[in-house]
């Protein structure tokens, strides 16, 4: 076979429902939607870039203990590297022949981002800040700016009221990254890996994480009221509070007990958040587009 069990399994495909919320939120505001090239830019992004992204972190980092997605995680086989140099060669080609050059280049650089992250030559991911930094931009506001591009085949107009959607959805990241990263504190340091969980301890970083969220909720509000939508705004609050009462319940534990900072806990707060975020925006689309 091709692609083994294993290295299929470390491609995490499934994992790509996490970080689908963005590019929902971006169909739902864009001002026209091409059908087709919503779909094959979402195909290319959460089938192609993102398992490639996954793969390569896992065949760099060889990891022992539980990273998202897989508690338990196999070995990486060299045949990883190379199914993920072939996944984002695809995604480039595929993007510049069925949607445009502009979102083809954004793929590649998202993927240089990625990279740079992850390579034992450069390792991003070993620095707090620069690794946290290199997050919070390129899975946030360029993920959202990137999407938009995929959906119309346009460049996204910077104006005013893009740069506070973009502030949002890179405060958003800065939320969500550094809680991923709280019960790895451990395997990290092995590696070398100096996080912005660890520097900020466990009560430190769910102070930080609530901190960035607040960052976020200002800039989505300023967003849709600077569009006369200050209802959706509120509309989106309603689907927050359940991940806001996790979040708080979570950190209750933590706060009695750091052994509760592990991975059975991480992968449920992810699941509330994207199952929230997610119905969120596909609300959005349905109001936006259809009604």
């Amino acid at each position: 076979m091709l692609i083994d069990r294993n290295t299929l399994k470390l491609l995490r495909i499934p994992f790509s429902f996490f970080l689908m919320p963005l590019f929902l939120f971006a169909v739902s505001q864009a001002e026209s939607v091409s059908i087709s090239k919503a779909i094959i830019s979402f195909l290319l992004i959460h089938f192609l870039i993102y398992p490639a992204s996954n793969g390569y972190n896992s065949y760099i980092d060889r990891d022992e203990d539980s990273i998202g997605g897989i508690e338990k995680p196999p070995m990486p086989t060299e045949k990883l590297f190379y199914i993920t140099v072939a996944l984002d060669g695809l995604a480039i080609i595929l993007a510049a022949f069925f949607i445009s050059f502009l979102f083809a280049f954004c793929l590649a650089l998202y993927i240089a981002a990625s990279r740079a992250y992850s390579s034992r030559q450069i390792r991003l991911k070993k620095y707090a800040i620069p690794g946290f930094l290199i997050v919070a931009i390129f899975q946030g506001a360029f993920t959202y700016y990137m999407s938009a591009v995929g959906i119309t085949g346009n460049a996204l107009k910077l104006d005013k009221q893009a740069l506070f959607v973009l502030l949002g959805c890179s405060f958003q990241i800065a939320g969500a990254y550094p809680l991923t990263q709280i019960y790895q504190h451990k395997q990290d340091l092995r590696d070398g890996v100096v996080t912005l969980s660890y520097r900020l301890g466990y009560r430190g970083t769910f102070i930080f994480t609530a901190i960035m969220f607040a960052l976020c909720n200002t800039f989505y509000y300023l967003y849709f009221e600077g569009k006369n939508s200050g209802t959706v705004f509120f509309i989106i609050q309603m689907f927050f509070l359940p991940i806001v009462a996790y979040f708080c319940y979570w950190f209750y534990l933590v706060s009695k007990n750091v052994t509760n900072a592990n991975f059975k806990n991480t992968m449920r707060m992810n699941w509330i958040a994207a199952i929230c975020m997610n119905s969120c925006f596909f609300v959005l689309i349905i109001i936006n587009h259809f009604l």
